[in-house]
């Protein structure tokens, strides 16, 4: 069976006060498909301790689900962290931009 763990990232989900919905639905959603959901982590926003938790979450899974708390917010550091993680640079990619930004205009107008 495939392993998979979720993190979910956002200080308002420690404080409490918040519920982390996201990662209950993904589960569901990620057991319906035959994965097993084996780790879940809930992380700051704090880039290094995503760093961390996206490292040690990428040895132990084969699938990482990342999910923000409240949604994307401008103070979201999540790709920041894949990419210092990673080593690889942040780039624009204009049509997958476009794709995503069609996406949200046709949401908004339906």
């Amino acid at each position: 069976m495939i392993k998979a763990e979720i993190i979910a990232v956002g200080s308002e989900l420690l404080l409490g006060g918040r519920a982390d919905t996201n990662s209950l639905f993904l589960a569901e959603m990620l057991a319906e498909q035959g994965i097993e959901v084996r780790f879940k982590t809930v992380v700051g926003d704090d880039i290094d301790d995503m760093c961390g938790a996206l490292d040690l979450a990428s040895k132990r899974a084969k699938v990482v689900l990342v999910t923000g708390g409240i949604g994307p917010t401008v103070d979201d550091l999540t790709r920041e962290a894949v990419a210092k993680l990673t080593g690889k640079a942040l780039r624009l990619r204009p049509q997958a931009f476009r794709l995503i930004q069609a996406k949200f205009i046709i949401g908004v107008i339906a």
